[in-house]
């Protein structure tokens, strides 16, 4: 057991040490020194206060659409959909908001409403990808990635529309809420401690969730083998569709919280990428929730410290996504080696 766990380590290893090599490779291919790009993203991440706040920020999103695609992944379903799930979060909490905002509700309780909607709204839209594939036989990948182009033209049509701010449509989105309707931020700070409280409890009620109860046990069967389990009596599809209803749900509130606590207002790009994001981190961990939080930590690190390589070296930030693809594809690879290899599975 021990000499499997270092086997285990070594091919993880090999691989991280690989991608890093490989990036290495394309920063001298630029004229970046590798060692100090690598030094200016971890300054640029963790540099100052204000650099932490905003890679706490970045987290915050991450850690919610991780957790919900380990949700999907658990059952056996690629919700590629993520993207669109998050954005219909957004539109749906800034509908809520845009309706309530002039009533005389309290804006506490219009923020509460509001964040809900973007839960349902993201639930309403992986619910439409997982109707597509249980009922209609439409693979969930095609399926979530044509949604997440009709969610991406709804809103623009929204910003550049109806919602559009008085007199002129902009790529700036739809006029800001007012102050009030805002989540509550920490003390000169933009950092919002509900929405990063939000989130790390989300992680930990999913894992708790996949590690040992009786309806994390079943859709870890559904997703193993579907067929057993409906053998052994598991409702197959609806543990499928559940686990969409979830997964939208907790990405939903990703959406809601970009509109509510970092914006404030609905950006034609509100979804920021994370929903992508989240589907690499829940790979590298191979589906194992406890490693979620920390992992999508350094992948927040890697995503806002690499701006600083843009300022310093002129280079695209768009490298962090080179060097998180890399990760992910080589640590998948040598997974599958080490299977080849030795004939066991990864534990």
């Amino acid at each position: 057991m021990k000499r499997k766990r270092w086997i285990n380590f070594g091919f993880q290893a090999g691989a991280l040490v690989l991608a890093f090599l490989i990036s290495s490779l394309i920063l001298v291919a630029a004229g970046v020194p590798p060692f100090q790009a690598y030094a200016a993203i971890i300054k640029g991440a963790l540099g100052s206060a204000k650099n932490i706040e905003y890679l706490l920020i970045s987290w915050s999103p991450l850690l919610l659409t991780t957790a919900g695609v380990l949700i999907t992944f658990s059952a056996g379903m690629w919700n590629i959909g993520v993207e669109g799930q998050m954005t219909l979060g957004a539109i749906f909490t800034t509908w809520v908001m845009r309706l309530l905002q002039d009533s005389s509700l309290p804006p506490g309780l219009i923020l509460v409403f509001g964040i809900l909607a973007g839960v349902a709204g993201g639930a309403i839209w992986a619910g439409l990808a997982g109707a597509l594939k249980t009922f209609g036989g439409v693979n969930e990948i095609f399926g979530g990635l044509g949604l997440n182009f009709v969610s991406t033209a709804l809103t623009i049509y929204l910003v550049f529309g109806p919602w559009k701010r008085p007199g002129v449509g902009s790529m700036s989105g739809t006029q800001p809420f007012g102050r009030e309707l805002w989540l509550p931020s920490l003390p000169n700070m933009e950092l919002s401690a509900w929405s990063l409280g939000l989130s790390i409890l989300v992680v930990v009620v999913v894992y708790f969730l996949l590690r040992g109860t009786h309806f994390g046990l079943r859709l870890k069967a559904v997703g193993r083998n579907m067929k057993a389990a409906y053998l052994m009596g598991v409702p197959t599809w609806q543990y499928s569709m559940f686990a969409f209803l979830l997964c939208g749900a907790f990405v939903g509130l990703a959406g809601a919280i970009q509109v509510t606590a970092v914006y404030h207002r609905l950006l034609p790009n509100v979804s920021g990428g994370f929903g992508f994001l989240g589907l690499l981190v829940a790979m590298l961990i191979n589906y194992q929730a406890i490693w979620a939080a920390p992992v999508a930590f350094f992948f927040a690190m890697i995503n806002t410290g690499s701006i600083q390589l843009q300022i310093v070296y002129k280079l695209a930030s768009s490298f962090a996504g080179v060097l998180q693809s890399l990760l992910v594809l080589l640590v998948l690879l040598g997974e599958g080696a080490r299977q080849r290899l030795l004939k066991k599975p990864w534990d």
